[in-house]
């Protein structure tokens, strides 16, 4: 007879993510989904030109492992001038198959089984299962609840002999606040006596407003040289479902990062690398993301405000928080179902981001989507 071996999984608690229940039920309903971080609008055509014209060149075989060089260029110039921190492109950036690949082969690269590894939550919700793959233990050290501020007396305590990583996040996935220059330099003084590399998920680095800056690890030597640096190309240029990013590292990690890299992916899509880079020729369209995103944003805010919902800063990224108190008593997930179904606008739960559910009465919606899109919603969420 023929028969299947039993399996034991490796993640026995872990169920279907919000976000396919959440964008099941929108679907179904026929609302207008704010749950899931992606837009509905197009990239440029320029860029897709780009891709276009290096397939017609026959650029279609197998890049370097470490990606294009002159895509690496492009990033480690890029890095620079934003930031004054000089990568070397041959040995310290490395083309990744989207940042959520870029963070699990850092963690796999750096972390070994019992090593512990502070995660600040609420947080994107790869984190945890990546250190779990990796047989690390996971230390979960809250940010402050509704301001979204780190803790640096409890990020202290949750420091041990045993701590390996941290994993930083800036702009902030759920909350939307920005670190700013005084936190980073908390941070740094903090790690300098130890030996704890960070994870810094900047996926959102070009999305900050109101004038601030984004205040990247590479800015601040003593964090930078034991720092892997994420970022996501997908975001930058709305093309998320390309899947292509980047780690900028110092040289011996990136030797570490590049071990696993090699063994979990090779390689990135080839045209789409050469597209990008010629793309990153002109940095406008990354340096005016701030303002197309801030203009959604406060286009966004601005119905909102129409509504019973208190909204919560959105300082960067491309999310918008509100505290749901004085709408309704339902608790963070049964609220985003009731107004996924009635209402006809998805939202996601911020206890989704935790792992012990924390419900702070605060739901997460999502504003890179067309400017139609975002009326739609606002008008059906005038009846809150």
């Amino acid at each position: 007879m023929s028969r299947t071996p039993a399996i034991q999984t490796k993640f026995p608690t872990m169920g279907t993510t919000i976000f396919t229940v959440m964008s099941a039920l929108a679907a179904e309903k026929n609302a207008v989904n704010l749950g899931q971080g992606f837009p509905d609008f197009d990239c440029d055509p320029k860029l897709v030109d780009g891709v276009t014209e290096a397939m017609r060149k026959g650029l279609n075989q197998y890049p370097p492992m470490p990606g294009v060089p002159v895509l690496r260029e492009a990033i480690a110039a890029k890095v620079e001038t934003l930031y004054g921190r000089k990568y070397d492109p041959a040995s310290e950036i490395t083309v990744t198959a989207g940042a959520t690949q870029a963070i699990i082969t850092a963690i796999l690269a750096i972390v070994k089984p019992g090593d512990e590894v502070i995660v600040l939550e609420p947080c994107y919700d790869s984190y945890v299962p990546n250190i779990e793959l990796a047989g690390g233990k996971v230390v979960r050290v809250p940010l402050v609840p509704h301001s979204f501020r780190p803790d640096f007396a409890k990020i202290a305590a949750a420091l041990s002999p045993r701590t390996r990583a941290i994993l930083v996040n800036s702009p902030h996935n759920p909350s939307a606040t920005v670190w700013t220059r005084e936190e980073m330099l908390q941070l740094q003084d903090l790690l300098a006596p130890t030996d704890v590399f960070v994870i810094s998920d900047e996926v959102y680095e070009h999305m900050v407003f109101d004038g601030q800056q984004h205040q990247s690890a590479a800015r601040f030597p003593g964090l930078a040289a034991r720092s892997l640096i994420v970022s996501s190309f997908g975001k930058t240029y709305h093309v998320t479902g390309w899947k292509i990013g980047y780690v900028a590292a110092p040289a011996a990690l990136t030797a570490e990062f590049r071990k696993v890299h090699q063994f979990n992916v090779f390689t990135v899509n080839t045209p789409m690398q050469y597209g990008l880079a010629s793309y990153m020729a002109s940095p406008e369209p990354y340096l005016q993301l701030p303002a197309f995103y801030q203009r959604k944003r406060d286009l966004f805010r601005e119905g909102l405000a129409r509504t019973r919902f208190e909204l919560l800063p959105s300082q960067g990224s491309y999310f918008q928080c509100v505290d749901i108190s004085k709408v309704s008593d339902l608790g963070e997930a049964d609220f985003c179902k009731w107004l996924t179904s009635e209402i006809g606008v998805a939202a996601i739960p911020l206890s989704a981001f935790y792992g012990d559910g924390f419900d702070q009465r605060v739901v997460r919606f999502c504003f890179a989507k067309k400017d139609e899109t975002l009326q739609t919603a606002l008008d059906r969420l005038a009846k809150l």
